[in-house]
């Protein structure tokens, strides 16, 4: 199981078409409570420049993705299959954090998902855990009242600062024995405990999803 998403430049994208709304914010002399509110007008020249450049960035993030996961597979091969070529029972790509133009309620809407994926009939998920928990892999309900989400993760119980105050390195070692992975000061805004109860979360949303599989590392690798 891995991540990637646009490698930064899909923030740069991003910050370039903000400075562009609010300078169209103050030339319109729109009151805003917050700079940070300015948005583009669905139809304009500006509005296309932004939608296109914001799924050129997801689609590079999901071709990030099928890149380390091919070589991933390779090494795999490599050295526990004997060079022999394997097949997966189950191949899952999902985006998150990601805005995607949908009908929901018979209205076409755009619908933008943070900390959550599409949990459509038939759409397979990725739900992680923390360093030291389980990850699922879930199968969509297709829940129209949550416009066919569910969330991405456990999702954090403290802020990484507070985490960095709150947990000592011992913490981290008793709260990642079992589990290979990254064991010093510069991660200690993962540990686990900073994160909320995943079984907690999954219990939580038994109406959106269904568990496929349950996963446990025994490996992790923070990159």
């Amino acid at each position: 199981m891995l991540h990637s998403g646009s490698r930064n430049i899909g923030n740069k994208l991003a910050q370039c078409h903000i400075s562009t709304a609010k300078e169209l914010a103050k030339l319109a002399d729109n009151r805003l409570p917050d700079m940070d509110l300015a948005y583009f007008v669905a139809g304009t020249p500006e509005f296309q420049a932004y939608w296109r450049d914001l799924q050129w960035a997801q689609n590079y993030a999901r071709y990030n993705r099928d890149v380390m996961m091919a070589r991933f597979k390779r090494i795999i091969e490599k050295h526990l299959a004997g060079g022999k070529p394997t097949k997966p029972l189950l191949e899952v790509n999902c985006h998150h954090n990601y805005a995607e133009k949908e009908v929901h309620f018979g209205e076409e809407v755009y619908v933008t998902r943070k900390g959550a994926v599409r949990a459509r009939e038939e759409d397979y998920g990725i739900i992680p855990g923390s360093m030291g928990a389980k990850s699922f892999i879930v199968k969509g309900k297709g829940n129209h009242d949550s416009y066919c989400s569910c969330s991405h993760g456990a999702g954090r119980l403290m802020s990484r600062k507070k985490a960095k105050k709150q947990f000592s390195l011992d913490d981290l070692l008793e709260q990642t024995k079992g589990v290979e992975c990254r064991k010093d000061e510069g991660v200690l805004d993962e540990i686990p405990g900073a994160y909320k109860s995943i079984d907690e979360v999954m219990n939580n949303q038994a109406d959106l999803v269904e568990v496929v599989a349950t996963l446990k590392q025994v490996v992790c690798v923070k990159g």
